[in-house]
């Protein structure tokens, strides 16, 4: 197996679900959910990588790509050291990043990445109304303002949205996104499930699985 993390990547537009789709997965043996989002607040401020993280973020700032990988993979090894990620045992599914093709070409060193789940929002105003209701709901006001949101769409279409086509067809494949969870999750799984059998033994003996023997 290669030294690399076999990886899925879920992406999509904000409000796509990949958050929970991720959490979902990562409850089933087999599977292991690293967040963007869970990494930069895990962060340590008192770290090297922190005190650079807090120079940005207190500017209001991005923090630059080859940092934001750096923390990525700091955070990623420690998992494996506490032996909650086994590289050789799960599958790695990423949320929020990469975002932009700099940091896909900056993270190929550290990721093999096998299949693309792209969660498609066919309603772009629903979407945006689901947003405002997560946030509402996690009492997040900022958030729920719609030019942020819309601000956070127009910078996924223009930076994020492009990676798409960086990734062969082959292993792109589209989920709607529209619908319950659990309805959505079973989509999910029907892509990944043949990937995860493929490149790792069953997750509950260890042994190989019939389609890798």
């Amino acid at each position: 197996m290669s030294s690399r993390y076999q990886t899925v990547l879920l992406f999509g537009a904000p409000g796509a679900g990949k958050g929970t789709q991720g959490k979902i997965l990562g409850q089933i043996p087999g599977f292991y959910h690293l967040s963007c989002g869970e990494v930069f607040r895990t962060l340590d401020i008192h770290s090297d990588l922190g005190q650079i993280f807090y120079e940005y973020s207190s500017r209001g700032e991005l923090v630059p790509d080859d940092v934001t990988i750096k923390m990525w993979c700091q955070n990623t090894h420690a998992q494996t050291v506490l032996s909650l990620y086994k590289p050789h045992d799960d599958l790695l599914i990423l949320d929020g990043i990469p975002r932009n093709l700099n940091q896909v070409k900056i993270l190929e060193e550290f990721a093999n990445v096998l299949m693309v789940i792209h969660l498609t929002c066919p309603d772009k105003e629903e979407m945006i109304k689901r947003l405002r209701r997560r946030a509402l709901k996690e009492n997040r006001a900022d958030d729920a303002r719609e030019d942020v949101i819309r601000r956070r769409w127009e910078i996924y279409e223009n930076e994020t949205f492009p990676i798409l086509d960086y990734y062969p067809s082959s292993i792109v494949k589209e989920v709607n996104a529209i619908g319950s969870p659990a309805s959505v999750l079973m989509s999910v799984l029907e892509a990944i499930v043949p990937v995860q059998e493929k490149h790792f033994g069953n997750p509950v003996s260890g042994e190989p699985n019939k389609t890798t023997a």
